[in-house]
């Protein structure tokens, strides 16, 4: 019998689920893929209708699921309940898309005369790859769980999904397990569109399984590598879409600093210890100017953290990871501990910390990701030194600038080096918050993904979806989409793109 522990005292606590054997595994993806074959073919209003049922029955429990997850993150009913409405958004705003059907990049390419010489016809649009299997993050019990972005965009794509749950929310994982697929039953889905598994072992058997095409995780980069690893043993790899670490830099400008020091001062405080410290895009490092101006902005810094009390992490591994880093950058002097906040008592709990560098004296070591409420400022004279301790920065998901608009020409000269680096650049303001939409990337480069792809927005569909052209195939075999007079999607004709 499995158990559940509430974070915020620490007891552990029993509940009904079982791990999941190896047999039960395999059952539940041959499920999945005997779904997927229904799915697969049934036209985009009735698959962006499923999802538009789902985001409705996530909102009829909203109550239920948000005390379920309270129980077991700490994470507090209001921070949960946002969360709900985020996985509700995310779902219609999928169905917005498969209804749109630009995502399918369509196109056809008449047979005729070319530059090259008589050249046959091609159609091309995106199909679904078959059963996805999604790993749960911990630090978005909803959103990048269950209910999560990664499980909207596999199923708007057309593919049947099977989770594996996280261990700090199982209760949270089968409470929105029940929830959508009681919803997609009662839609008309068939069964095993959607099945989930408990525990290590099993989320193993899913990556193995011959069935299953591709794998969602959202995680740590240790846990991320043990499932890649898994994958380059398979007799046929298969796509692996991990977010898996980042520290996020963000550059305060000597300008910024003069004009608004309190202001950026707060603001970052609220950042990096928004959701304790647990948020893939908390920035990890400041750059701060010396001088005065600087010295004031790390002084109001320094006050909000000094006069904080611990917050509740997530789980146990995770506290005990993020004493060793913070405990380990202080024994071995690389670092001068400015602030800390005050310690809690029962339960797993991280007081806020703030560490001091000279940049010219940061290192890969103290830029090592902290998952938790800790940032270091970094101290620098001229850019020259920020573009320098930059090379000691992993790659990752976002990178920003507070600036001031007299300082265009050094600000344009720092994004040309963060570019290669992140991907995504938020110009003052900070990288807590992802916005759900069709314009977001929410990826970077190695350790921060291993892909190309988002994980938040309407592009995530990409990842789960496969090209496929027709050569001067009869119109009977075609998809709808690609047939000669189809209307209401965007489709590229001949090289001009028509939009219905």
């Amino acid at each position: 019998m499995l158990t559940t522990t509430d974070p915020r005292t620490g007891a552990r606590t029993p509940t009904e689920l079982e791990v999941t054997a190896p047999e039960q595994a395999d059952a539940i993806v041959h499920a999945a893929q005997a779904a997927f074959t229904v799915v697969a073919v049934r036209d985009r209003a009735w698959r962006a209708g499923l999802l538009d049922a789902l985001a409705d029955a996530l909102e009829a429990d909203r109550a239920e699921l948000v005390a379920v997850a309270d129980r077991e993150t700490g994470l507090g009913t209001v921070r949960l309940d946002g969360e709900v409405s985020r996985s509700a958004f995310q779902f219609r705003l999928f169905a917005e898309a498969v209804r749109e059907g630009g995502y399918l990049e369509a196109a056809i390419d008449h047979a005729g005369q070319t530059a090259l010489g008589l050249a046959p016809e091609l159609r091309r649009m995106l199909i679904p790859i078959g059963p996805v299997a999604v790993f749960g993050s911990s630090n978005f019990p909803f959103a990048f769980s269950v209910a999560g972005g990664d499980t909207a965009s596999a199923l708007a794509g057309g593919n049947a999904v099977v989770l594996k749950a996280h261990s700090s929310h199982l209760e949270t994982s089968a409470r929105s397990f029940a929830v959508l697929s009681a919803a997609a039953r009662a839609y008309g889905a068939p069964e095993g569109l959607l099945g989930i598994v408990y525990g290590t072992a099993a989320g193993a058997a899913l990556v193995a399984h011959p069935l299953v095409r591709a794998v969602g995780f959202t995680g740590s980069l240790h846990g991320g590598q043990a499932l890649m690893d898994i994958i380059a043993g398979r007799d046929e790899p298969i796509p692996f879409y991990g977010e898996l670490s980042s520290l996020n830099p963000l550059v305060i400008t000597p300008g910024a600093a003069a004009a608004r020091a309190s202001e950026i001062a707060d603001g970052l405080y609220g950042s990096f210890t928004l959701g304790s410290g647990q948020f893939c895009t908390k920035p990890g490092v400041a750059f701060v100017p010396v001088g005065a101006d600087g010295d004031a902005l790390v002084a109001r810094l320094v006050e909000r953290a000094t006069d904080a009390a611990a917050s509740v992490l997530l789980n146990e591994r995770i506290t005990t990871s993020f004493d060793e880093i913070r405990g380990r950058l202080v024994a071995e002097g690389a670092v001068e501990v400015l602030a800390r906040g005050t310690d809690g008592g029962a339960g797993f709990t991280a007081a806020p910390t703030v560490l001091g560098v000279e940049a010219t004296s940061l290192t890969a070591d103290i830029a090592e990701e902290a998952f938790g409420p800790l940032i270091v400022v970094a101290r620098y004279a001229d850019d020259r030194d920020i573009l320098t301790a930059l090379d000691a920065v992993p790659d990752s998901l976002t990178a920003t600038v507070h600036s001031e608009p007299a300082e265009v020409e050094a600000v344009t000269t720092l994004v040309a080096s963060l570019a290669p680096r992140v991907g995504r650049i938020v110009f003052d303001g900070y990288p807590t918050g992802v916005r759900v939409s069709w314009a977001q990337h929410h990826g970077g480069p190695w350790p921060a993904t291993n892909s190309q792809h988002t994980s938040v927005g309407v592009s995530a569909i990409r990842r789960f979806l496969r090209p496929l052209a027709y050569q001067d195939a009869p119109e009977a075999v075609l998809p709808a989409e690609l047939r000669d007079g189809y209307r209401g999607i965007p489709r590229r004709i001949d090289g001009r793109l028509l939009l219905d």
